[in-house]
């Protein structure tokens, strides 16, 4: 072995800060490091949209898709402080390690700089899409931030952290719409779900990890798959039962009870996430779940195609 190869990735960083071409090949890692397949969490911010019955309407879609895209780049920038913050650790894991700053691709002083760009940049442009909207996608930023230094070392703060995080995504899209007609049963139900995935994200991580969990992430020793799973049992039921209030008792839903007809459709999709995680072991990242087995992917645009058709052609 050629000791010389241990500094290739620094001749690497000096060569992409150096000339232009470089800087143009810095950009797809910083590009991978942002997790664009991630950004799917960020369709949260089109519920609003959706239950007030406003998703054909152009000013509202058009302000939606503004904050979703600044949302997305927001988390880009949490992902870019995230990888950082935990470079050492995650070249302890068999899939993380392969990120591009735990790999060595990407330079953290290039990441930081990056997100520190996007951040000052962006918090400025919400606020001139909407004062408020402004407002939550500051303190998103502030939440997400403190995660990575701190919150994530909390046990159950963690998790719960993960979830505001979603709900503060559906919270920007109801400002930006003016809802009127958003119940407060969904902001419950978002906060559930969330909390049923990152349960589920943890559980993945323990079983991966096995007995190298706690020195990937030290939050990881204040679990235990017992505790994991009734956590998981009493979210999945809450979620349940929380949906089905909404269908039938939400203000201004179709009289004849109709959103009931969705139900069976929400327990397949959670019925089929508990099969992912307790029979095929997954669990790790939602967004390669949906993305990646069919029946669930299908059940969850069945249930899209029933809630639209149910609120727009009452």
């Amino acid at each position: 072995m050629c000791p010389q190869l241990d500094y290739l990735p620094p001749l690497r960083y000096h060569l992409s800060v150096t000339f232009p071409r470089g800087k143009a090949i810095m950009l797809i890692p910083l590009f991978k490091a942002m997790r664009p397949k991630q950004w799917a969490k960020n369709v949260f911010l089109f519920a609003a949209l959706v239950f007030d019955e406003k998703l054909f309407r152009p000013i509202p879609l058009i302000k939606t898709t503004l904050g979703f895209l600044i949302f997305c780049l927001l988390s880009g920038a949490v992902y870019l402080v995230n990888d950082v913050v935990d470079a050492e650790k995650d070249r302890l894991h068999p899939s993380k390690r392969k990120r591009p700053i735990a790999s060595g691709e990407l330079s953290p002083k290039v990441a930081l700089a990056a997100a520190s760009a996007i951040g000052l940049t962006l918090i400025p442009a919400s606020f001139l899409l909407d004062f408020y909207f402004g407002l939550v996608a500051s303190v998103y930023l502030l939440t997400m931030v403190a995660y990575s230094f701190w919150l994530k070392n909390v046990v159950l703060l963690d998790v719960f952290t993960v979830s505001a995080g979603f709900v503060l995504r559906v919270a920007a899209g109801v400002i930006l719409v003016k809802a009127e007609r958003f119940s407060p049963w969904l902001y419950i139900c978002t906060t559930l779900l969330a909390l049923f995935i990152s349960i589920s994200r943890r559980r993945h991580e323990l079983i991966l990890l096995n007995e190298n969990a706690s020195n990937h992430r030290a939050i990881l020793e204040e679990y235990n798959l017992r505790l994991l799973d009734e956590l998981i049992v009493i979210v999945t039921s809450s979620t349940i039962v929380a949906y089905s209030l909404y269908t039938f008792s939400a203000p201004n839903l179709p009289p004849n009870h109709t959103m009931m007809l969705t139900i069976p459709l929400v327990l397949y999709c959670l019925f089929r996430y508990l099969y992912l995680i307790h029979v095929k072991g997954e669990g790790g990242t939602p967004e390669d779940l949906i993305l990646t087995d069919k029946p669930l992917l299908v059940g969850l645009l069945l249930w899209g195609l029933a809630v639209i058709a149910i609120l727009y052609l009452q």
